[in-house]
C-alpha cells in the first residue's frame, strides 16, 4: 500500500458523524443540513434537455482533451467573464475539460509535484481538504497559510520563512474562499505571481465559487485576469479551476475545466490520458449549453442574496456573523467552542453545521477554525429561515 495513505486525516463530514454519534435529535423538528456545500437550487432545464438529447454520445469513447466545441465555449466564457483578450486564450493549449474541480485539484498535485526535492505545497487554512490530501499523496509537506479576521481572511504570505518558499512547488488558492467567503483582490494576486516568479512555484487557483457574489458591478477578480492585466499572455505559472457545480447547480454533472499555462497543461493532459478520466460526450454537450448562458447564473445569485438577507436578519442580533464577500457560506463565531455548538445545536434543534476546527489545522500556534462554524446556505429559502430561527433559539438558551 502507498505509505502516505496513513497520513490522511478523516474527512470533516466523517468527524461530524462521529460528533453526532449516539445523539437523537427532537423528533418534532425536521432535519436541516447546513453542513454540506451541495447546491440545492434547480438545475437549468435547457441543460438537462441537452444532456438527454445527446445520450447517443454514450456509444463513443470521449477524448481526454474534450471536444473542440467545449473548449471553445469555455474560452468564450473566460474571455467574457474575466475581460481577457480573445487572442490570449487558445482552446488547443490553454484549456482542459475535467471531471469537476475536486478530481482535478487532487490530480494536479500528483502531476506537478517533484517528490524528490523535499517539496512543500502551500494552502489556505482553513481549507478544502482535497488540497491537503493531494499534497500528502504527492509526497509533499503541506504548509498552512492562516486566513484570519485581522487580515480579511486572506492567506498570510508575508510571514512565510524563506526556506519554505525555497521548497515550495505549488500553492493552492481558493478565492472566493471556502469557508470564509473572502475574495483576493488584484494587488494580492499580483504579489503572489511575483513570488511565484521569484521562487519558481505554480499557483493553482480554485475559483469554483467565483460566480456567487452580491455586487453585480464588482464580480470577484480571477487569477488569469490579473496575469493578463500584467501583460502575461502566456499565464506563466498560473492555472485556474472552474466548475459548473456551484455556478449552474449541476454538482452531479461532474463538469469543470482547468485553464492557464500551456506548458503545465500539456503535462497535465499527459497525466490525465493515463489516469483515464474523460467527460462523456452527453456531459460535454450539456456543459457547452451551461457555459453559454448567464441568465440562469444571475438568477442563482438572486436566490442567494435573498437567503443571506433573510438569515442574517435573524442571526446578526445573537451571533457574531457577517455576510461574506462571495460564496454561499457563513463563517460564524460561536459563543461556546465550535464542537460543543455543533453537537448541541444538532441535539436540541436538528440543525447540522460544521465545526470550524474540522476544516483547518493548527499552524503558527493557533487553529483558525476554532470557535467558528461553517453554515452552507444551500437549502431552499424556507429551510434556511427555519434553521436560522432554530439557531437563534439555541443561542438564546446559552445566555440563561
Amino acid at each position: 500500500m502507498n505509505p502516505d495513505l496513513h497520513r490522511l486525516q478523516p474527512y470533516p463530514f466523517e468527524k461530524l458523524r462521529g460528533l453526532k454519534d449516539g445523539i437523537t435529535p427532537p423528533a418534532d423538528k425536521t432535519p436541516v443540513a447546513l453542513s454540506i456545500g451541495e447546491p440545492k437550487h434547480a438545475a437549468p432545464d435547457f441543460v438537462l434537455a441537452e444532456m438527454t438529447a445527446q445520450l447517443r454520445g454514450l456509444e463513443q469513447y470521449p477524448l481526454t482533451k474534450g471536444t473542440l466545441a467545449l473548449r471553445e465555449a469555455i474560452a468564450r466564457w473566460l474571455v467574457q467573464r474575466f475581460a481577457i483578450a480573445p487572442q490570449s486564450l487558445d482552446p488547443e493549449q490553454h484549456i482542459l475539460p475535467v471531471n469537476g474541480t475536486r478530481e482535478a485539484l487532487f490530480a494536479f498535485a500528483q502531476a506537478v509535484v517533484n517528490r524528490s526535492r523535499d517539496a512543500v505545497v502551500m494552502m489556505p487554512n482553513p481549507f478544502y481538504q482535497i488540497y491537503e490530501g493531494a499534497a500528502l499523496l504527492a509526497g509533499a509537506q503541506p504548509w498552512y497559510l492562516n486566513t484570519l479576521e485581522d487580515t480579511g481572511f486572506i492567506p498570510d504570505v508575508d510571514h512565510v520563512p524563506s526556506e519554505v518558499w525555497r521548497r515550495c512547488q505549488l500553492i493552492y488558492l481558493c478565492s472566493p474562499g471556502n469557508p470564509t467567503g473572502a475574495v483576493m483582490d488584484e494587488s494580492s494576486l499580483r504579489q503572489l505571481i511575483a513570488l511565484a516568479d521569484e521562487h519558481d512555484f505554480i499557483i493553482a487557483a480554485d475559483e469554483c465559487y467565483s460566480e456567487i457574489y452580491f455586487d453585480e458591478e464588482n464580480p470577484p477578480v480571477g487569477l488569469l485576469q490579473v496575469a493578463a492585466n500584467m501583460g502575461r499572455d502566456d499565464f506563466k505559472r498560473c492555472v485556474v479551476f472552474h466548475s459548473l457545480s456551484k455556478r449552474s447547480n449541476l454538482p452531479g454533472l461532474r463538469s469543470g475545466f482547468v485553464a492557464g499555462d500551456a506548458e503545465i497543461l500539456e503535462k497535465f493532459l499527459l497525466y490525465r490520458t493515463y489516469h483515464g478520466c474523460a467527460l462523456p460526450l452527453p456531459t460535454q454537450a450539456a456543459s457547452i449549453k451551461a457555459w453559454g448562458d448567464e441568465q440562469h447564473v444571475a438568477e442563482n445569485r438572486d436566490y442567494y442574496r435573498e437567503k443571506f438577507a433573510a438569515v442574517l436578519e435573524i442571526l446578526s442580533p445573537v451571533l457574531d456573523v457577517q455576510r461574506p464577500d462571495a460564496g454561499f457560506y457563513l463563517w460564524a463565531k460561536t459563543p461556546v467552542d465550535d464542537e460543543t455548538f455543533a453537537r448541541d445545536l444538532f441535539a436540541r434543534q436538528n440543525v447540522s453545521v460544521v465545526p470550524g476546527r474540522y476544516l483547518s489545522r493548527k499552524a503558527g500556534g493557533t487553529n483558525p477554525g476554532e470557535n467558528r462554524v461553517r453554515m452552507a446556505l444551500v437549502a431552499p429559502l424556507a429551510e434556511c429561515i427555519e434553521a436560522a430561527q432554530r439557531i437563534c433559539s439555541y443561542v438564546e438558551t446559552l445566555k440563561n
